[in-house]
């Protein structure tokens, strides 16, 4: 064997064993609720209407106008939908003219909060390692 082969074939330090993870998928077809949760977090607004309906109940214009970000009314009311469609807020409608719309979060809706706040928590606390993580790589593979 060759000197440079040799390091193919040296076995390598096997990685400190990690805990076991929380959530494991049995199959490639098992997507263990990550595919619904990834659908409701993973759009760009959803998480900003739960957070503003996580203070209380907000007409249409009031919920637009604090989610930071240029938000359209289309894209606003098509995320409203769907997180009212998942049961995770509710959809008042007053018979006024014009019609007065009020959204709340459902008690299903308020227990999503406390998942977002643990990732929002995970984010910050992760931080200046992710930083300086993406820093390193950077480094090592310039563009």
């Amino acid at each position: 064997m060759s000197a440079g082969h040799t390091a193919v074939t040296t076995p390598q330090p096997r990685p400190v064993p990690v805990e076991e993870p929380v959530i494991r998928c049995e199959t490639p077809q098992d997507e263990c609720g990550v595919r619904d949760l990834l659908d409701r977090l993973g759009d760009k607004w959803s998480v900003y209407v739960l957070v503003e309906l996580a203070a209380g109940v907000l007409r249409f214009k009031e919920l637009q106008r604090r989610i930071p970000g240029p938000v359209s009314q289309r894209m606003l009311t098509l995320t409203v939908r769907r997180l009212e469609r998942d049961g995770l807020v509710s959809r008042t409608v007053y018979p006024t003219v014009p019609p007065q719309v009020e959204y709340e979060l459902t008690e299903m809706g308020h227990s999503m909060t406390h998942l977002v706040k643990a990732l929002s928590d995970w984010s910050i606390a992760h931080r200046p390692a992710i930083s300086d993580a993406r820093r390193a790589y950077d480094e090592a593979h310039p563009a």
